[in-house]
């Protein structure tokens, strides 16, 4: 038979629809809960992996001109007359095809996608569509070309990500990881940022509210993350209620604040409004803003040695964010350094103390080191986590900073000996994260129960190690080529 034989054509999608059809037909009230967990990982790998053929669907529609020939013009208008679609999502499959799709020259020769390892990982069912449009939108702004090697590792690494990470996650990672390829300012350097700056207030309404707009400088942001961090906390400062500890709130008794807390309905805009309100409040004294999870409240900045020397790069903070180097020697002046020592893989050297609670010295070794909630995918920094014993203390473990790590509220509270529970153990020196803290997801997430770390507060590490591999491959490339040219010279009269 021909690929014009009808019966040819029609096998394909006969076979497709067959098996949607048995399963539609499958009653699910016999499965198990076990079988029908799987069931749902198995229906959305499906989904995932035939919006990966239809790249390839599509990128042999532009190949052949069909859109042109059916009187469409161009492949999204075509989606639009053929499946009855809007155009926003004709647009979106159509610009996905050209990205994730093979690239068929006017010879008919068939190319890699642009984004290869996001077209991969789609293909297997392992990413989503918006996973892959999130890729892209970062992918656009990293410097330099396709051919570049940072642009191939970035890539690779963004892929990763999106295996194990949401797709609003994705954006969140390639912030960081496009401010570690900006150290110098290629993208934006300090006169782009102070020209950016600034805060407006537009006029007061008739109901006497006012918006509120702007773009924060780098500086300006770290510092109200750290006030946020806590006069923004639910159950603090609340206008709208009488018993609402207000102010630093650093002698309240915790009951009272458990209670507020519950007793607080407010969005998370609402409590960021009632905390500007508290500190500009004329009875709030700015220079004693208090204490927040042991430490003052204070930008508190983490900056390597290297990039002090070269004056490049970025400081990271406590809260998440990042601080241009030349924007950290200018607050330099005016702070009270702390020298921290750690060892080849990033962890403080030592810290201990015979009691439970951690010491300020040991969360900002923590701040530093970790730089966030362990848990994998969780984006919370430092200022909103608790210190965790991964070996709890009632065991008999020390209060030693090898045993200690960070987990925000929420990612703490998964941790117990209950069967869908979340566990933590210290990575032994057999493994790539010798120290770090492994989080084990219950059987539901990962029935193998494999250590997991969480990479989001580290977009360096897995960066180079790409970059890497990928320059051990240019060179490993080019001296088997070499080899080869060499190979096909002609001996010579002396041999």
């Amino acid at each position: 038979m021909t690929p014009d034989d009808p019966a040819v054509r029609q096998r394909v999608a006969d076979s497709l629809l067959a098996s949607v059809d048995r399963l539609v037909d499958t009653p699910l009230t016999p499965l198990l809960d076990e079988d029908l967990i799987q069931l749902v990982r198995d229906v959305e790998c499906v989904v995932r992996r035939l919006a990966g053929f239809g790249h390839q669907v599509l990128a042999q529609v532009s190949q052949r001109s069909i859109p042109a020939r059916v009187g469409a013009a161009g492949v999204s208008r075509f989606l639009v007359e053929t499946l009855n679609i809007s155009q926003s999502e004709a647009a979106a499959r159509a610009k996905a095809a050209e990205e994730l799709g093979p690239r068929i020259d006017m010879a008919g020769e068939v190319h890699p996608p642009l984004l290869p390892a996001t077209a991969a990982a789609q293909a297997e069912g392992a990413i989503t569509a918006e996973h892959a449009q999130r890729i892209s939108a970062v992918m656009k702004r990293v410097p330099g070309s396709v051919d570049n090697p940072e642009f191939e590792a970035v890539e690779k690494l963004l892929a990763e990500h999106a295996r194990t990470l949401s797709p609003r996650d994705i954006t969140v990672v390639g912030e960081k990881i496009l401010a570690y390829l900006d150290p110098d300012g290629r993208i934006t350097d300090d006169k782009d940022r102070a020209r950016m700056r600034g805060i407006t207030v537009g006029p007061q309404r008739a109901d006497g509210m006012s918006a509120i707009r702007g773009e924060l400088s780098p500086t300006l942001r770290a510092l109200w993350d750290a006030f946020i961090a806590k006069y923004a906390r639910p159950g603090l400062n609340n206008p709208d209620d009488p018993d609402s500890p207000h102010g630093a709130c650093d002698f309240v008794d915790r009951e009272a604040m458990v209670a507020a807390a519950i007793r607080d309905t407010r969005t998370v805009a609402q409590r960021q409004h009632d905390a500007l309100l508290a500190l500009l409040h004329p009875q709030t004294r700015v220079d004693a803003l208090g204490e927040h999870r042991g430490l003052p409240v204070s930008m508190i900045m983490t900056v390597s040695v290297e990039d002090l020397e070269r004056k490049t790069g970025v400081a990271t903070t406590a809260t998440g964010g990042m601080i241009p180097i030349s924007e950290v020697l200018r607050l330099a002046e005016h702070a009270d350094p702390y020298l921290m020592v750690f060892d080849k893989q990033g962890l403080p050297l030592h810290f201990a103390r015979k009691r439970r609670l951690a010491s300020a010295a040991q969360r900002m070794a923590l701040t530093a080191a970790l730089r966030g909630c362990t848990r994998p995918g969780c984006d919370a920094p430092a200022s909103m986590c608790a210190v965790h014993h991964v070996t709890g203390w009632s065991a008999g473990a020390a209060t030693d900073v090898g045993n200690l790590t960070l987990a925000c509220d929420h990612c703490h509270a998964l941790i117990n000996d209950g069967p869908n529970s979340w566990k933590t153990v210290v990575l032994g020196e057999d493994s790539r994260y010798p120290g770090r803290t492994g989080w084990i997801a219950p059987p539901h997430i990962d029935p193998t129960g494999t250590p997991r770390v969480n990479h989001r507060h580290h977009p360096g590490e897995l960066l180079a190690r790409a970059l890497s591999r990928i320059h051990h491959r240019n060179h490993r490339d080019l001296s088997r080529h070499g080899e080869w040219l060499k190979d096909q010279q002609p001996p010579t009269d002396s041999d």
